[in-house]
């Protein structure tokens, strides 16, 4: 049943997502017993975490439809896309998002914001070019499922936390290869505390971003189950998930900075398990699968 499938998507998402959140408070109480400063280790990264993510949250979307080169819809040059977006918001019961598009022959879409109230979605115009009105309906639901269930909001918070991360694990080996910290300070210190600082320095980072990519293809399938239960035809995403996956022409507009968020990666090839390992999607295959496996509550 599609409301089983979402109802497990959003477990396993909660269930990562506090699994990262355990993993990088354990860094920071690392960072601080290696600096034996105690729990300032965690005070500070909540701080940097705070800092970056209020940068994020308040003009990453605007930086993202940027760089993306995306520009608004005008409802009197583009009524088609218009209201679908208008008529699927009516129907998920938020807000109208903001509606972009990118003058690019490759098919795909994206959503961004910090909220339904600010949200947009953006799409190519090759999307448009080469969907059908119940394809094009099938990407439109799947973003405005993205908004609807706040992963915008969310994907914000685990880029954030991948970051601050990432930033600690750097400062922690630099004072290893400078020897600084604990071990001068102490003769060596507890070399309990030594030994597991250098190891999440050495694999925080790692082990951040398998986890960030473990939540991303999660919200994917989520994505995708609340897009079908919104517009009742789960084929229509799927033949849409078909088509953009075939299609052989790049998207210019992409980079490492905002492939995750494009309803197919554009950058990435989901053939092999290390692949799909180190993927922000789950392969298309798999969602196509899941689509067309779907049955709806009469």
């Amino acid at each position: 049943m599609i409301y089983e499938q979402i109802a497990e998507n959003k477990w396993k998402s909660f269930l990562l997502l506090f699994m990262f959140i355990a993993f990088f408070l354990l860094l920071g109480w690392v960072f601080g017993e290696y600096y034996h400063s105690g729990e300032a280790g965690i005070i500070i990264a909540l701080v940097i975490a705070l800092i970056i993510s209020a940068t994020t949250f308040f003009y990453g979307d605007k930086m993202v439809l940027g760089i993306s080169q995306a520009k608004p819809v005008d409802p009197k040059e583009n009524p088609y896309l218009y209201n679908v977006v208008e008529g699927l918001a009516i129907a998920a019961g938020i807000p109208k998002p903001k509606a972009y598009i990118i003058d690019d022959t490759a098919p795909n879409a994206f959503a961004t914001g910090r909220d339904p109230k600010n949200s947009a979605i953006a799409v190519t115009s090759g999307l448009l070019q080469k969907m059908n009105r119940l394809e094009l309906e099938g990407v439109i639901a799947h973003e405005m499922s993205h908004i609807k269930n706040y992963d915008i909001r969310y994907a914000t918070l685990v880029v954030v936390l991948v970051g601050t991360v990432a930033l600690i694990s750097d400062w922690m080996g630099r004072s290893f290869f400078y020897g600084r910290g604990r071990r001068d300070r102490k003769g060596g210190g507890n070399a309990i505390i030594i030994l597991l600082a250098l190891l999440l320095a050495i694999l925080a980072p790692l082990i951040a971003k398998l986890l960030q990519l473990a939540i991303s293809r999660q919200k994917e399938y989520l994505a995708d189950a609340s897009g079908a239960l919104l517009t009742r035809y789960p084929e229509g995403l799927a033949s849409a998930l078909v088509k953009i996956s075939k299609d052989t022409e790049p998207l210019e507009v992409a980079n490492k900075a905002t492939a995750h968020l494009y309803i197919v990666n554009p950058l990435l090839d989901y053939r092999g398990k290390l692949n799909a390992l180190f993927s922000t999607h789950p392969p298309t295959e798999e969602r196509v699968k899941r689509l067309r496996g779907m049955a709806f509550i009469k």
